[in-house]
């Protein structure tokens, strides 16, 4: 005679999903006997005043009532005094001919920005100031459109 294809342990996860599908069916049949049916009110939810959820709706006496004419939809007119200004100025502390990259330190946030040869608009050298526009490199901040300051 041969030996039993199943291990102990194949047949430890066989009694296992045994027991849960007896137990679902058990259940099941707990369910339909009570007749308790889920319905679309048991699944809805409500958010007080304080946007905390819960199961009661809210009172109708706190209801507030908005005149819909006062309520303004329109875009912001953007105020050209307000606009930013993106062009810089700043000090150039290093530069590099023959590799075609340098620095530049921005005179308001006092911050190292990098320069490439290909975002230079006039040649620059050491201790020349600038002015540039920054923008998004690769690696960080870049300086764009360099060029020489002059009052």
């Amino acid at each position: 005679m041969g030996r039993s294809q199943e291990t102990s342990n194949k047949k430890e996860v066989k009694n296992k999903k045994d027991k849960k599908r007896k137990e679902k069916e058990k259940k099941r049949l707990i369910k339909k006997e009570t007749g308790k049916k889920s319905s679309f009110d048991d699944m809805i939810a409500y958010v007080d005043e304080f946007g905390m959820l819960s199961s009661t709706p809210p009172d109708p006496k706190k209801k507030i009532e908005v005149e819909a004419e006062g309520i303004e939809t329109s875009v912001t007119k953007n105020n050209p005094s307000q606009k930013p200004d993106y062009i810089r100025k700043g000090v150039v502390t290093f530069f590099n001919d023959s590799k075609g990259f340098g620095f530049i330190r921005d005179m308001e946030s006092k911050q190292s920005v990098f320069v490439h040869a290909n975002n230079l608009l006039e040649d620059i050298k050491e201790n020349n100031i600038v002015t540039f526009e920054i923008g998004k490199g690769p690696k960080g901040t870049t300086a764009l459109k360099v060029k020489l300051f002059r009052e």
